[in-house]
């Protein structure tokens, strides 16, 4: 048995097995599907023989493992506990030494919740814990939100990086001689095994990222612009040619500026710039060189839907290709060698057809994988090009190993106004597709998209026996400018219709029991729900909002006091859109019972929301739960949270309308 399949004995319990799909005990169901990823951000050592994985634990815990995929050795450097502080990703700056990022929500006394980020080092056996950016000082003059991010792993050198790193000066010092004085990014070369940093770009106020070649040449600087105090929504870009040291205008970014610039790589090899630009509404995918020319070049384009980033493989590496989602997600790879070798990765991997290049070593001879698909929610592979071996790395899930899951297909609706509408329908396996009891399900953002694959939490419904559709609402991202229909809360009433003309759909079509429908969101999703119910309010049997808006001004005041407030009264508008269109205010048309579900700790939807809500359906008498997490932010990363959210929504699907 080869070391490499040691790790799979630990994290990968198999391949799923075709059995009998049958409704099950819920308190199993919850539990499947409710546990976190047991393996995510998987990432490979520059030699190719080590991977390092971050393992879920208990609760919200998370741990760092690194395995030696020649000797079987395994160690854990970092984790975290989860409660205030997770651990997002680590990643190889050299053979012995890991750079990993966490960070989390603490609630301040003075400032209230504030979202922190941090990086560190980490020798691979856990020794020598260090932070990387620069020390929080009882004098320094602001809050240091992110510390830093790497914009260069620096291949070759052994073990350094380039780091954007935040300064903050120190004021009210008595002895101003030693006192910190520089403000602003910078950035540094660092040495992991020293920990000794030089200085590349001196700190600089007003100056919010950089963007490097991938070989160690800083060539991109991103200046966000503010007026007063507040962020005006646009972004200052200037580039250096290769071998100079002054900095030239190149653009602007703004959201839906048909002119903006979104840099996505620079390319060492070619000396060009990878980047987004509007083409007749929809993301196009451009080339500009940077030797002071500005030639731009058209390299792809989509008529359906936005092309949204490009792939390489490996650190500093060419780009070899792009990516883009219509009804399944899609690479086009330039690379005729990576086209190939991804027909082949299709032809081996059959039942796997969702198919990610995640990592590479340095010398691009060993790959990391990801295949999945809508019914296998994914498994990690190693495959060295040399040998043409693959191995197994590491399951996803394996709880659901041995579970039949329910298929995915992409389908078309009509909504009212006659425009055609793309959803995503689950069917549960053990069913008939017939006069089932139906969940509507809308994803949030609400500038986002739902896309074809495996979600845990519409498979939980499925397995509970409930038919699942999922609109792409008017007002989802990445189908162009003109069904983004400016955005979902200016334009709700739109939204909110194609929801509830999903769930129509499916009565219509015989799948769904118009007696027997219920409502599920999370985020905007949340809003869609409550929102959708008090438009129609015997429609639905029952609603589920996780970390819902339920009040489109309390959404606006939320944001006083912060540089983007004025971005956010402007994406949410002013008029009577914005009462017609808050649930909170149309509370008492809601009939049917609410369980609400929110985390003390939600940054991006305050609590009150929820808190607001549950005080306004019980004043109106509506049936009304709410499951609150006080150690919690938005995103509920916790398995035993989840499992409990799910436990309460079977037993209020369960007595609503059946499984």
């Amino acid at each position: 048995m080869s070391f490499r399949k040691l790790i799979v004995a630990g994290l990968l319990a198999g391949v799923p097995v075709c059995a009998t799909a049958a409704v099950k005990p819920l308190a199993e169901d919850a539990a499947a599907f409710g546990t976190r990823e047991a393996a995510s951000q998987v990432a490979m050592s520059p030699s190719g023989k080590k991977v390092v994985i971050l393992v879920a634990g208990s609760g919200g815990t998370t741990a760092a493992k690194v395995f030696d995929l020649v000797t079987g050795s395994a160690s854990t450097p970092v984790s975290s506990t989860g409660a205030g502080n997770s651990l997002r990703w680590c990643k190889f700056g050299s053979e012995t030494v890991l750079v990993c990022n966490y960070g989390g929500i603490v609630a301040d006394s003075a400032y209230g919740l504030i979202g922190y980020s941090r990086l560190v080092r980490v020798d691979v056996d856990g020794k020598n814990l260090q932070q990387l950016g620069q020390r929080k000082s009882f004098y320094d003059s602001g809050l240091r939100q992110v510390d830093g991010s790497i914009i260069d792993w620096l291949p070759g050198s052994g073990g350094a990086i380039l780091m954007a790193r935040d300064y903050v000066p120190e004021e009210g010092k008595t002895d101003t001689r030693i006192s910190r004085k520089q403000r602003g990014l910078a950035v540094d070369r660092i040495d992991l095994k020293s920990v000794k940093s030089e200085t590349i770009e001196r700190p600089l106020p007003g100056i919010n990222g950089y963007m490097t070649d991938g070989r160690g040449q800083v060539r991109l600087r991103f200046q966000v612009e503010s007026a007063a105090g507040q962020l005006t929504g646009k972004t200052r870009l200037t580039y250096r040619p290769r071998g100079s040291s002054d900095w030239q205008p190149l653009g602007i970014y703004e959201d839906d500026n048909e002119a903006s610039i979104l840099p996505l790589a620079i390319e060492a090899q070619t000396d060009k710039l990878y980047f987004l630009r509007k083409l007749n509404g929809r993301q196009a995918l451009y080339r500009m060189a940077l030797n002071g020319s500005n030639d731009v070049e058209l390299v792809a384009k989509n008529d359906l839907v936005d092309i949204d980033n490009v792939t390489r493989i490996g650190r500093g590496q060419k780009v070899i290709g792009y990516t883009y989602a219509e009804e399944d997600r899609h690479a086009a790879y330039f690379d005729p060698e990576f086209g190939g070798l991804t027909a082949k990765l299709g032809r081996a991997l059959p039942n796997q057809p969702l198919i990610d290049f995640v990592d590479a070593s340095e010398d691009g001879n060993s790959l990391l994988v990801f295949a999945g698909s809508d019914v296998l929610p994914g498994t990690y592979y190693f495959l060295d090009r040399t040998t043409k071996e693959m191995s197994p790395i590491a399951d996803v899930r394996p709880k659901l190993v041995d579970r039949t899951l329910s298929p995915v297909k992409s389908i078309r609706y009509k909504a009212r106004d006659g425009a055609s509408i793309q959803a995503y329908l689950t069917i549960p396996a053990s069913s008939s597709g017939k006069n089932l009891p139906a969940v509507v399900l809308p994803h949030g953002g609400p500038s986002a998209r739902d896309e074809w694959g495996f979600d845990w939490l519409p498979q939980f419904l499925a397995a509970r026996g409930y038919a699942v559709i999922q609109p792409n609402y008017r007002g989802s991202e990445g189908f162009g400018d003109q069904y983004k229909n400016v955005n979902a809360f200016k334009n709700w009433e739109t939204a909110i219709g194609d929801v509830n003309d999903a769930v129509r759909h499916l009565v219509t079509e015989g799948i769904a029991d118009k007696n027997r429908l219920a409502i599920v969101g999370w985020s905007y999703g949340g809003y869609a729900a409550l929102q959708s119910a008090a438009v129609d309010p015997t429609l639905y049997k029952a609603i589920v909002a996780i970390a819902p808006v339920t009040d489109l001004a309390l959404l606006k005041s939320e944001s006083e006091g912060y540089t983007n407030s004025n971005l956010v009264k402007e994406f949410v508008g002013s008029g009577d859109h914005v009462r017609r269109g808050s649930p909170l205010r149309n509370a008492s048309a809601l009939k049917a019972p609410v369980l609400l579900v929110h985390g003390d700790l939600d940054i991006n939807v305050g609590v009150q929301h929820s808190l607001q809500m549950e005080s306004a359906l019980k004043s109106s008498g509506s049936p009304v739960e709410l499951l609150r997490y006080p150690e919690l932010d938005h995103q509920l990363v916790d398995s035993n949270a989840r499992v409990e959210m799910l436990t309460k929504i079977g037993e209020l699907l369960g007595r609503t309308i059946g499984n």
